[in-house]
Formats: structure tokens, C-alpha cells, sequence
């Protein structure tokens, strides 16, 4: 993919590597860290604590949701990547810039958008000629995508060097190793391995996010459903944890049909075959692009009955039926590129979904006295998102809401290195 990797800068990020030798140490890097579930069982505190702090921010203000939902994203992946304490209250610029290149590299990736994917020779026009506004927008885009991974590999060092920094993935590669030199293999992989970890973790979760709160606005007896579960194994007021997950399986269904029903990345991320190969009929020449239409494996009705409906039973097996396919064997991706944060991204969901269930009402929006109906769209691009909706969230109860507001005295807030990562640019 020509604009994408090579114009606009992605292709040393971990998800436009080819199967090579870089490709290879990019993934043996994050193994550690990533691969496994006692490896991202140490994060399980930390995710716990920001999903705490997401449901404050949703209650006191539910209008920038989209946003909440982000900066609990950001939190995580970047304490975890770089060590960094985002901004409570505010947007933080790392986040900011985290999503600014997410939403660029939608664009840039989705396939059939460029022509100079079809014809690659077209890199080479000048960019003043009438026509090559794509070379233009490459160049600004490619500038964000740099600036992404410098700029927190430039302050994790800095403040390695000071002696004060917070352990983070990145930090353990210079403890074990020591500073790369400038422009070094060494250097590409701590870099990129870092920058692919927290843009990877940044965007995606936040769509599935987006449309677990989109379902309950659509479908609340499936929201009560969940609610009276949670009561009844944990009692009333209580925040679910990572140890209560086997116990709720109806709320684990509705993790699995958010997966489901509108797939983060509907068309994957394109791949490319290393050899000329066969399927049945089908001749696939070598380097020809391949592109899993997970939308379509998702809402294949030979799998999933009533596939557009939201309907998380359809994992538990009722109504005389089987329990249907699990989809997280389809939406993270396949092969030697499946996604290496599944695991932490499947905690994330749990726990932002679980813990608002628990303590919070999603309805319609009501105007002049009646529901505002809502019709489910979603936005185009590699990673999509629902079209905006109108809503509106309330506490369940009055003690649920002093739970909520409990976060500020059990986990105060910290403060943010915001103006640290302003020092290590200077």
C-alpha cells in the first residue's frame, strides 16, 4: 500500500511490516509484554482504576462521551508504552496526537482510496502538479505520523536520564539493553515497537466501546438483563473486577456480540500473498492484495441468526440452539499479523462494559417530551465508528452515583506529565 507505508510514513509501524526479519523482532519485542494472559494480568490494576475513572468523567459531562471513551484508551496504553500520566481534566496532547494520526491512517489505508496504490509510479510527479494534491496531503500527514513516535521515545529517555521515570515497556528496553544509537536498527524497533503498541491501543477498543453504548440505547430489556446479573452475583454498588468475569456470563456475551455486530476494522488490514497460490478455482498470484471481509464473516447468517439484530444469546446457546461461533476468532485479524493486543483489548472491553452496566441507565434522548429515535450508522475507514446519536445516561440510583464519585478519594488524581513531554521537546 503504497500511500499509506511508504508516503505517509506508516511502514515502520508494526502493522504495514512485511513477514521479515524486522517484522519478526517488532513482534518477539512485544511478546513479553502483550502475549499472554498472566502478562497483561499485571495491567488488570491499572485498567481497573482508569475505568473507574472514565465512568466519573461520563457523569459529569455524558455529552463528550466519545472523547471519555478515548482518554481512558490513551490512559492505559500510555502508561503501559511510555509510563506517561495523562491529563485528568483536560484533552492531553499525547491522546490527541495518538488519535489525530488513527484517523489519518483510516484514511490513508482504507484500499481503493489512492490511485498511486493501483499506480505507484504516480509517488514520483511533483507535488505541484495539478492533480497531486495527494503527494501534499502525504507530506502533512507523514509529519504527524513521525511526530507520534518521537516525541514520547524522546521523553521516556529524557526522563530515564534524570533519573525519575515510571516503569513502562519502553523503559524496561533501555534498562536491558541501554540507549540505541541514532537512526540504529535497535533504535526502529524500540521506537516504532512503542509507537505501534500505543497507536494500536489508542482507536481501536474505542469503536467497540462506541457501539456497546450505541446497543443499549437501542436494545434496554438486553441492558437490564446485564444489569440484574451483575446485581445478583456481586451484590448492589459493587464496580465488577477482572475475578468476577467467569461468573458473569451474560455480560461476557455482550462483550462478544459488540465485537460482533459491528466489527472494529470491517475489512481487516489488507494482506499480501508471498507466493502464487490456489483456492479451489481461484488462482492468487504472488503480491496479490487480500482483504478479509470481516463485516461480512460477522453477518454471515449461515453462522449468525438475525445477524443484524444485537442479540448477546446468541453465544449461551438458548432457544434449542448452539452457542455460535465466538467472534474474536474473527476480528482480530489472522495468521502471523493477528492483532498483538487482544488479550489487554478484550480486558479493556470487559471492564469498561461490565463497570458501566453496573452502574449506570443508557436511554433515548427525550425532546418535547418524546424519544428521539435513533438509527444505527456507522463511518467508513480501517478503523470504524458509529455515526454520532443522540442518548442519555444516569446514574442507576443515588448510591450507585456516590460510587462513582468514590474514584477521587480511592485513586486521587495524579499528576499529569503533560509538561514534562513540552520540556523534552525543547
Amino acid at each position: 500500500m503504497v500511500f499509506a507505508s511508504e508516503m505517509v510514513g506508516w511502514e515502520h509501524g508494526l502493522v504495514m511490516q512485511t513477514y521479515s526479519s524486522q517484522f519478526r523482532a517488532y513482534r518477539k519485542a512485544l511478546q513479553p509484554y502483550l502475549g499472554s494472559e498472566s502478562a497483561v494480568a499485571q495491567f488488570n490494576s491499572l485498567q481497573e482504576i482508569e475505568t473507574h475513572r472514565f465512568l466519573f468523567r461520563v457523569l459529569e459531562d455524558q455529552t463528550k462521551l466519545a472523547e471519555h471513551i478515548q482518554t481512558e484508551a490513551g490512559a492505559v496504553i500510555l502508561k503501559i508504552a511510555y509510563g506517561y500520566t495523562i491529563e485528568p481534566h483536560k484533552r492531553d496532547p499525547l491522546v490527541h496526537m495518538a488519535n489525530v494520526a488513527l484517523d489519518e491512517f483510516s484514511k490513508a489505508a482504507s484500499p481503493g482510496t489512492w490511485l498511486v496504490d493501483i499506480i505507484p509510479a504516480l509517488k514520483h510527479i511533483p507535488s505541484w502538479l495539478p492533480g497531486a494534491g495527494f503527494k501534499r496531503t502525504a507530506e502533512l500527514w507523514k509529519n504527524d505520523v513521525e511526530t507520534t513516535a518521537r516525541i514520547p521515545y524522546d521523553f521516556v529517555r529524557r526522563q530515564m536520564e534524570e533519573g525519575r521515570y515510571e516503569p513502562s515497556y519502553l523503559s524496561n528496553i533501555f534498562k536491558t539493553t541501554g540507549y540505541p544509537a541514532h537512526d540504529s536498527e535497535e533504535e526502529l524497533v524500540a521506537k516504532w515497537t512503542a509507537a505501534s503498541l500505543y497507536t494500536g491501543g489508542a482507536d481501536t477498543t474505542v469503536s467497540s466501546v462506541e457501539c456497546f453504548f450505541l446497543a443499549m440505547t437501542l436494545y434496554p430489556e438486553i441492558q437490564r438483563k446485564a444489569q440484574e446479573e451483575i446485581d445478583r452475583v456481586l451484590g448492589p454498588c459493587r464496580l465488577p473486577t477482572v475475578t468476577n468475569r467467569a461468573h458473569l456470563p451474560y455480560v461476557e456475551a455482550v462483550i462478544k456480540e459488540a465485537l460482533r455486530w459491528h466489527p472494529v476494522a470491517p475489512t481487516g488490514i489488507p494482506h499480501a500473498s508471498t507466493e502464487d497460490d490456489t483456492w479451489g478455482e481461484y488462482f492468487i498470484p504472488k503480491g496479490s492484495l487480500l482483504i478479509a471481509n470481516i463485516w461480512a464473516f460477522t453477518h454471515d447468517p449461515a453462522v449468525y441468526h438475525d445477524p443484524m439484530t444485537f442479540k448477546p444469546e446468541r453465544f449461551l446457546g438458548v432457544d434449542g440452539r448452539k452457542p455460535e461461533m465466538d467472534p474474536r476468532e474473527l476480528v482480530f485479524g489472522y495468521g502471523r499479523r493477528i492483532c498483538p493486543g487482544r488479550i489487554l483489548a478484550d480486558t479493556t472491553l470487559y471492564l469498561v462494559i461490565a463497570q458501566s452496566l453496573a452502574v449506570f441507565d443508557v436511554k433515548k434522548a427525550i425532546e418535547n417530551g418524546k424519544e428521539v429515535e435513533v438509527q444505527p450508522t456507522f463511518q467508513p475507514g480501517v478503523i470504524s465508528h458509529p455515526e454520532s446519536w443522540k442518548f442519555h445516561i444516569t446514574p442507576r440510583t443515588p448510591a450507585h452515583e456516590t460510587l462513582i464519585r468514590s474514584v477521587e478519594q480511592d485513586h486521587p488524581w495524579e499528576k499529569s506529565n503533560a509538561s514534562d513531554l513540552e520540556r523534552s521537546q525543547s
